[in-house]
């Protein structure tokens, strides 16, 4: 389970950053909704635990994930794809919480992307030396609604390349409470984060929680 909350939260860093043509970086812009993100993720962990998914090959992912919302992410012999129900328990995934749903309009909305209504939400916890190869995010059957990233707990390196594997990304420190807002001409970038470095954060301990909304269906 998550933490409780300690009064020593690090300093808002606020501001807008461009990475790309229709990629923003907003430090800071999660902080007024910290507390009730927490408590949620919480509820959420209680009904679907984080578990490692393995990819088609049958590789373990050092990440572990869940997921809340109409839809869910998941990886299994069978594939990459999206399902409305957990397949650990059959049951549908937890509902997006209106805070979660209200941070990622609001987030998209600023960064350009009017009218995005996320159907899923995938989370990931890193621990120390986990990380996230590049890829592209591109089981969403319309790639016209942009990807909302947040990032709660220790610092990450993202990485944030081209259209091609190959071509070399840049690096972008993200911290707890930037979002991440990237779509249109961008929305297929390669993308990852490098492995995460030791740490403890007031408000999450040893890890980084990564929260990621997309219009899946």
């Amino acid at each position: 389970m998550f933490p409780t909350t300690d009064l020593f939260a690090e300093p808002i860093q606020s501001g807008r950053l461009q990475l790309g043509p229709a990629t923003w970086l907003l430090r800071g812009f999660a902080q007024p909704w910290i507390d009730t993100l927490l408590a949620e993720l919480r509820l959420i962990e209680a009904a679907a635990p984080f578990r490692h998914m393995h990819t088609p090959g049958g590789l373990r992912m050092s990440v572990a994930q869940t997921n809340c919302g109409p839809l869910g992410w998941i990886s299994d012999r069978h594939g990459y794809r999206y399902s409305p129900t957990d397949p650990d328990t059959g049951q549908p995934w937890p509902p997006l919480p209106p805070a979660f749903r209200q941070l990622a309009e609001q987030a998209a909305a600023t960064a350009g992307f009017p009218g995005f209504l996320p159907d899923a939400c995938l989370i990931n916890r890193y621990l120390p030396g986990t990380r996230l190869s590049l890829h592209q995010d591109k089981d969403e059957r319309d790639f016209t609604a942009p990807i909302v990233s947040v990032s709660l707990g220790l610092p990450a390196v993202f990485q944030f390349g081209g259209m091609r594997r190959a071509d070399k990304p840049e690096r972008v420190s993200l911290l707890h409470g930037d979002v991440l807002v990237w779509g249109g001409e961008d929305r297929l970038r390669y993308h990852g984060v490098l492995a995460l470095k030791d740490g403890q954060h007031p408000l999450l301990g040893a890890q980084r929680i990564n929260l990621t909304f997309r219009r899946a269906g």
